[in-house]
């Protein structure tokens, strides 16, 4: 990891005496010495990777390097930024107004640069000679792990790891056996890494078991069991409330949460799943909440500790997942290391073979482990890598007792995988530490994340979030991160997760390289004095109201704040003992209508690149936010109302402003004025255009925008913004919010040929138009497409079905009539279809061969629908129905009562997986 952190210095060095020659003057000869130490050290630390674990002599040889590349780095990162206000805002120098250049100020630079050199040359006195490579050499070349990162591999989908189907059988018969008892529980119990998450979700979708149960939830417990939590989540989902509902149940206390919850279930036959239970006292406190209820209800756990399993249901045998089979190793273990390309030849090499049957074997029998070991293998082409492998994997557990060594052996496979990551590749990993236990993590804000890190470093030869994407994929190729969900394309990563060993492995890892600092503390009120004054990052994890933070920490670069739904206030005394923070989230509650005045000291977080904001109502940023130049990403979550200096929109290394909202409102929001020189924008959500309409220079400084919301309280500025917005050429994702307008003028849309994302919210039309459907005019290019609160009286079906790249459609509140036709060969490529709040729709037909893609459907709140249409038996595609609070009767309909089949179960009989 040290090597990983010398190596991004060496080159935002080397960037610096190219970029910045006019102003290092007199230093540069020192900068460059201090650079080629940099790399000596590098060399010395590759090897440190490999020794490390054996020789502690090692130990505070790398640590001493690492603080000293990281004093590098603060004193690159001034530099810089005094660079950047002495060029001003256009890239011109400023001859007058800055002292920057002074004999003083350089003389200060060269001090600082010349003392972490003497500090480098004394540890080198006592290292072994190292050639120093050239520019571009070794595995320091960002350029040359691009390129490794452009290979194929042959992906493993979570299903294929084990082989599951006795195991599945078994499970559902256990399931579904009615059993007068008051609580049934089924287990699974095995180590970390066998399936037990895998088998219980193969169980949990399988269309028998949906229709078998009338009610099913699943709930990820881990360590840190919050008994709360789970009943709020559960009642949510069995009850399906209404905003005003939702907001009474979540003042409810843990009692009252078990009272509704038990009388919400009584009546129905339920499965409960509660994935990686640890202790038997969080099943205590929640047991009272699932009363017996209909004869069949079950509760299935998976657990690591046989014991727990054991005291949840003394009468049910706890069920134990096998190893797999010395077969299914080797065939598994082949599925990942070999790509598809190169099965016929190196899977056929004896040599090959034979060190894979010997590495496999080594796996102890775990999924998980053979596939993070197929995934290093992958990396290594040649028998000498597989070699090496072989004997780092071989050679530690002769250091282990005999008992330790099947959990050794899969710790070591784990940690030789890390180990072998591209050194750009390491601080990403490790950054995922910070998230909580089975957290979905958002790809964008990741990649952004390491962008303001500066885990991707800047340059012309690439993008830099094109980059992030493949260093993402490049984990999950490597089996170290797993994908949770894909977007509307279903080939790009949406959100990823970590499973909990290798997350067990990277927390590890980031507190011995003291990457990152948790604080997580159950109080209603937490206290952190931030006293370690080296650390560079810190992620609070709350459960309650409030964080204080106090003390001097000038060395911090992340101050990471994890939320969920509930808004947890964060309160800082002094912002100026986080200098060099570059990533900063900083959340606050309030009253009712109460302004927050973000204070103005944050204009002096000069290096800041990633700012996030949270407040439940209303909120003003300072004029010193005008300050920030090297702000990257600018996100605010939750307010209704803000108040935006001009300052924000001439920030030139700006590139993503979202304002995320429950409900829009026009007064929230940017103009696209005269003043606004943010050309390097990518996202701006939101745009509001009411009184006056946007301007055309404004818009054409605005070429570099992929992604955007747009409000719109003017009818006549509707059509002429959007014709302004053609020009914007790599503009993919669009939203349009008709705030009080009528009738707009959508004919420009046909002309938006690079969009694929678009959603219209609004009504755009009052009465049937003779013209034409009002969404004829939409670019046949889109693939998800959402219709909110338009309320049209013309069936929007007849003209989305023939957009022959539709993949997803949300329609909400979209249609008030009462029938609707998917007519033959419609949809050609629709793969999910959601219909949300249509209370007027009656009749629903989808004639043979329409939606002939369609894989999910999910209804909601549709109360008039009598019957399910004919033509869904004829989706061979079709895998998944979800219903949420739709008519008893229509429900009834796809029941199976006492062996019966219900009126339309022939037309849903083939779907693998019911929601009811």
């Amino acid at each position: 990891m040290e090597e990983a952190i010398v190596s991004l210095v060496v080159e935002r060095i080397s960037d610096l005496l190219i970029h910045e020659a006019v102003f290092l003057k007199d230093v540069k000869d020192q900068v460059e010495s201090l650079r080629a130490e940099l790399k000596r050290m590098q060399c010395f630390l590759k090897d440190a990777d490999h020794n490390l674990e054996q020789d502690a002599r090692f130990q505070n040889r790398v640590s001493e390097i690492r603080d000293l590349a990281y004093d590098a780095e603060d004193v690159i990162d001034s530099f810089i930024l005094k660079a950047a206000y002495q060029r001003g805002s256009h890239g011109i120098v400023k001859r007058f107004t800055s002292t920057f250049t002074k004999p003083y100020h350089l003389h200060k630079i060269g001090v600082q640069v010349k003392a972490i050199k003497t500090k480098l040359q004394n540890i080198s006195k006592n290292l072994p000679a190292f050639e120093i490579p050239g520019d571009g050499e070794g595995s320091s070349s960002i350029f040359k792990v691009q390129q490794r990162l452009g290979r194929a591999y042959s992906h493993v989908e979570e299903e294929d790891v084990v082989s599951l189907e006795v195991s599945t059988k078994d499970v559902m018969t256990k399931l579904m056996t009615e059993e007068d008892r008051s609580h049934a529980v089924v287990s699974i119990v095995g180590m970390g890494g066998l399936g037990k998450t895998t088998l219980a979700r193969k169980v949990y979708n399988h269309v028998d078991v949906r229709r078998h149960f009338d009610f099913l939830a699943w709930f990820s417990i881990s360590q840190q069991c919050k008994p709360r939590e789970v009943l709020l989540s559960v009642l949510k989902k069995v009850l399906s409330p209404s905003n005003d509902e939702r907001e009474k149940i979540e003042k409810m206390d843990e009692i009252e949460l078990t009272r509704t919850l038990f009388d919400a279930l009584k009546e129905k036959r339920y499965l409960v799943v509660l994935d990686d239970i640890w202790r038997s006292e969080d099943w205590d406190i929640l047991k009272p909440a699932f009363p017996r209820g209909r004869k069949g209800s079950k509760i299935l756990f998976t657990t690591r500790i046989k014991n727990v399993a054991s005291r949840a249901d003394p009468w049910s045998t706890p069920m134990e997942l096998p190893l797999l089979t010395d077969d299914e190793r080797w065939n598994l273990l082949c599925k990942k290391a070999f790509p598809r390309s190169k099965m016929g030849s190196q899977c056929c090499s004896e040599e090959f073979v034979k060190l894979g049957k010997e590495m496999v074997k080594k796996c102890g029998g775990l999924p998980l482990a053979i596939v993070v070991l197929g995934g290093l293998l992958a990396t290594e082409q040649s028998l000498a890598q597989w070699e090496r492998v072989h004997k780092n994997i071989h050679g530690h557990l002769n250091e282990l007792s005999h008992q330790d060594r099947k959990y050794g052996a899969v710790n070591r496979i784990l940690v030789s995988s890390y180990n072998a990551l591209p050194y750009p590749l390491k601080p990403c990993f490790l950054y995922l530490s910070h998230y909580p236990e089975d957290w979905e993590i958002p790809k964008k804000e990741l990649i952004r994340l390491w962008i303001a890190e500066g885990f991707i470093p800047e340059n012309k030869e690439f993008v830099m979030e094109d980059l992030g994407e493949k260093f993402l994929e490049e984990l999950i190729d490597r089996s170290l991160v797993q994908v949770s969900r894909r977007d509307y394309t279903g080939t790009n990563v949406e959100t990823c997760r970590m499973h909990d060993l290798l997350r067990d492995l990277c927390m590890k890892k980031a507190r011995e390289e003291k990457f990152v600092e948790i604080i997580q503390q159950p109080l209603h009120e937490l206290e952190v004095t931030l006293a370690e004054s080296m650390l560079r990052r810190i992620s609070i994890h709350p459960s309650k109201s409030k964080v204080y933070l106090k003390g001097e920490h000038p060395k911090l670069r992340s101050l990471l704040f994890s939320q969920n739904e509930k808004l947890i206030e964060l309160c800082i005394s002094k912002y100026k003992s986080f200098k060099f923070l570059r990533v900063f989230t900083l959340a606050k509650r309030g009253n009712y209508n109460k302004w927050w005045h973000v204070s103005t000291e944050i204009g002096n977080l000069q290096h800041l690149r990633y700012l996030k904001l949270y407040y439940n109502n209303k909120m003003i940023l300072p004029r010193s936010i005008g300050r920030l130049k090297s702000l990257y990403t600018l996100y605010i979550k939750f307010c209704y109302d803000i108040v935006i200096p001009d300052g924000v929109f001439k920030l030139e290394r700006l590139r993503h402003i979202v304002i995320k909202v429950d409900e829009i409102n026009p007064e929230c929001g940017f103009r696209l004025r005269q003043g606004f020189t943010s050309k390097n924008i990518e996202t701006l959500k939101f745009i509001v255009v009411d009184d006056k309409p946007v301007e055309n220079n404004a818009v054409l400084r605005c070429t570099n925008i992929q992604s955007s919301e747009i409000v719109f309280t003017r009818a006549k500025y509707v059509k002429p913004t959007l014709i302004l917005l053609t020009k914007l050429q790599r503009l993919g994702s669009v939203s349009l919010r008709f705030f009080d307008v009528s009738h707009p003028d959508l004919e420009p849309l046909s002309q938006y040929y690079h969009l694929s994302k678009l959603k219209l919210w609004g009504q755009i039309e009052d009465e049937p138009n003779p013209s034409g459907h009002v969404l004829k005019f939409l670019s046949s290019n889109i693939v998800k497409l959402t219709l909110v609160d338009c309320k049209l009286s013309q069936d929007p079906m007849a003209v989305l079905e023939k957009l022959c790249h539709l993949r997803i459609l949300h329609l909400k509140e979209a249609y008030i009539g009462s029938k609707m036709v998917c007519s033959a060969n419609g949809f050609p490529k629709l793969d999910y279809l959601r219909m949300f709040l249509l209370p007027e729709l009656k009749e629903w037909k989808i004639e043979e061969s329409a939606m002939p893609c369609l894989r999910e459907l999910e209804l909601a709140y549709v109360y008039s629908l009598k019957m399910f249409p004919e033509g869904l038996r004829y989706i061979t595609t079709f895998q998944e129905l979800n219903l949420t609070r739709m008519p008893s009767s229509l429900k009834e309909r796809i029941k199976v009562i006492n062996r019966r089949d219900g009126e339309d179960f022939y037309k849903v009989r083939h779907i693998s997986s019911i929601h009811i």
